[in-house]
């Protein structure tokens, strides 16, 4: 009777999140049926039921492209690089501001450091080309002051791969700086009291209670981050490659999007795509076992 009774308070709960679980059925797992493409020559005229099966050859066709090797490389590289940016960042400031007392300017420096993560790279993306134009871009202009030759920064491959990290770590410290700020409000403020009795100055108490005491949600976040391993991020990449980077910034997401959207050769485009689901996969199991054997994190 009691069970019958809680379903029954349950149940308005569980139909709300009907209409999520049905999305989610639609959008995500539907589509896992388009997988088959990777193991045939599909044209779209002959639908999924009706074109050949051509079986691995997609895939040796991936692993034998000249390039393949450069741009898992790339991918790699740029995404590891963010994930290591985008832990120091926003570690560091977020100790800055929990220094600062005015309670006024520390809201409104979060403010204004957490407002490019609403804007779309599509918007970022001009404003970074503006920006960083070897001719009339203000960053050139102030190099121009001291000297220095224009740079160009998003037809350089020396430079690419340095403006999308930095780019991307503009864009998202914010966000994550308030992860590390709500982990700071979680350190008793009596081990302070006892570390300034002790003698200790600001940057040990730093060193010995600050940095220890965000170290779970610092592990928990590194350790999860470790699945977005081949995601160098699509719409950043997208918006500012150009045929000239594609030594240092081709990836492969965008090599996806060439093979299937211009180059019309869906089958090897979706054979790419389902290799680096399988890795993610891997990578995603293992981040989570080291949250949960490093921060005691678990899923449910």
């Amino acid at each position: 009777m009691e069970t019958k009774r809680r379903r029954l308070r349950e149940l308005p709960l569980h139909l709300m999140l009907l209409p999520s679980v049905i999305i989610l059925i639609v959008y995500s797992y539907i589509p896992m049926a388009g997988v088959v493409i990777a193991f045939q020559k599909f044209i779209p005229a002959k639908g999924i039921f009706h074109s050949e099966w051509n079986g691995l050859d997609n895939f040796r066709y991936v692993l034998l492209m000249p390039n393949v090797t450069q741009v898992l490389w790339n991918t790699f590289w740029i995404a590891v690089l963010k994930i290591i940016a985008n832990q120091i960042v926003p570690i560091t400031i977020s100790i800055l501001l929990n220094e600062i007392a005015g309670k006024f300017v520390k809201r409104g420096i979060q403010t204004l450091i957490y407002l490019p993560h609403f804007l779309s790279w599509v918007i970022l993306g001009g404003i970074l080309i503006d920006i960083l134009s070897p001719s009339q871009g203000i960053v050139n202009q102030m190099l121009g002051t001291f000297g220095v030759k224009p740079i160009f920064f998003l037809g350089d491959n020396d430079w690419f791969r340095t403006v999308l990290v930095t780019s991307d770590v503009w864009k998202e410290f914010g966000f994550s700086t308030i992860v590390y700020l709500a982990a700071l409000t979680s350190i008793n403020p009596s081990l302070y009291e006892a570390a300034l009795v002790d003698g200790a100055n600001r940057w040990k108490q730093t060193w010995h209670i600050t940095l220890p005491g965000m170290r779970p949600i610092i592990v928990l976040l590194m350790t999860l981050s470790l699945g977005s391993v081949l995601n160098a991020g699509f719409d950043q990449i997208y918006n500012l490659l150009s045929p000239v980077v594609y030594e240092t910034g081709d990836v492969l997401d965008t090599l996806i999007y060439r093979l299937g959207l211009v180059e019309f050769k869906f089958g090897v485009a979706t054979a790419v795509g389902l290799l680096k689901s399988a890795v993610s996969l891997v990578l995603i199991s293992i981040s989570y076992f080291l949250a949960y054997r490093l921060a005691n994190y678990r899923i449910f």
